[in-house]
């Protein structure tokens, strides 16, 4: 964490401050897409975002990065001692891991609600019994833990310019985009872990299944039916991105540049897939740095507008803020949840965000 964030953020304790700067080195070492984004925010909102990344993606490292040689139950252990501390930590106790207590200072300056983390914990937990999910049903259930609440979790932290309860539904809505992108792309990856995140019934109407999926990565072959069923899912997960993208103009003006860019960002990862064959049982799609740059300046160039048209605000929208202040139209509302990745989503799921 720069001196400048932290200071801009309030964050004055100089253990709170290596904390967050723990953090913020987890965003940058693993999520390049949402540590690009979260640069286009306002100096004092970064401190949280990088804070709720670090959380999230510590506990996602338990699950799959703790050591090739550490078992399901060791795993389990890992994740039971980060619950321990994370609960110690929402009691006002002492937390030993800095990125509970980067993410645990967060809740309380932001006001968000304990079920948001609990939820997302559970969905990490049940990676380590769940394999696949017989319907899209199942799946978004799984994601509401793992994706939706990131994005409730983050609606405060950006600000809106309407009810915090109307922007909600979409900042969920985008947090599962996000992560239905990174089902796709990582469908080799998953499989070698054994896991199969996209549906089974979407699977099964294009005749794959495990087994074909297995066959493939094993022998690097391709197949018409995968490829069919890989286009569907890329077509659902468009679909996410329509039903979130309204969400964008109901944020805070300063903050909605960051969110877009993220967006467009993600967003493009399905173009590389498509545009890469639908490989992805066998290689990772990834959006090249022409293209990156090119969206990162225009949402530079947009997020120096907004700031500069902005009126003057606090330092911390919604602190402390349970569900908001209702203001009038165009002006911010506070909020509750501040989520661990800019954009809306701690969703750089499984390994390094290579977009």
């Amino acid at each position: 964490m720069t001196a400048r964030e932290l200071d801009a953020a309030g964050i004055a304790d100089p253990s709170l401050r290596a904390a967050y700067t723990a953090s913020r080195l987890l965003n940058a070492r693993h999520g390049k897409t949402y540590f690009l984004a979260t640069r286009l925010l306002p100096v004092d909102r970064r401190a949280a975002v990088h804070a709720l990344y670090g959380f999230a993606r510590y506990a996602d490292d338990i699950v799959d990065d703790l050591g090739a040689e550490a078992s399901t139950g060791e795993r389990r252990l890992a994740l039971d001692a980060l619950e321990r501390q994370w609960l110690r930590a929402v009691r006002g106790e002492e937390a030993g891991e800095p990125v509970v207590r980067a993410a645990a200072d967060t809740r309380v300056r932001y006001g968000i609600p304990a079920r948001h983390f609990t939820d997302f914990l559970a969905s990490m937990r049940s990676d380590l019994s769940v394999e696949e999910y017989p319907t899209y049903a199942d799946l978004r259930s799984y994601m509401h833990g793992s994706a939706a609440v990131i994005g409730l979790q983050m609606t405060p932290v950006l600000g809106t310019v309407v009810p915090r309860a109307e922007a909600e539904p979409y900042a969920a809505a985008l947090g599962v985009a996000f992560q239905l992108t990174n089902f796709l792309r990582d469908v080799g990856e998953d499989l070698d872990r054994g896991r199969i995140y996209l549906p089974l019934d979407l699977l099964a109407a294009h005749g794959v299944d495990r087994g074909l999926l297995t066959w493939s990565r094993r022998t690097g072959r391709r197949d018409a039916r995968i490829t069919s069923a890989l286009r569907a899912a890329a077509a659902l997960t468009r679909d996410a991105y329509r039903e979130a993208e309204p969400g964008i103009e109901r944020l805070d003006p300063v903050s909605a540049p960051c969110v877009r860019t993220a967006l467009v960002l993600y967003r493009d990862i399905l173009g590389a897939i498509e545009g890469d064959g639908y490989a992805v049982v066998h290689r990772r799609a990834v959006v090249g740095r022409r293209r990156r740059a090119a969206v990162a300046l225009r949402g530079l160039a947009g997020a120096l507008a907004a700031r500069t048209a902005a009126r003057p605000a606090p330092s911390h929208p919604g602190r402390g803020a349970e569900g908001g202040s209702e203001n009038g139209a165009g002006r911010p509302h506070g909020g509750t949840a501040v989520a661990a990745a800019s954009g809306g989503a701690v969703t750089e799921h499984r390994g390094e965000d290579g977009s």
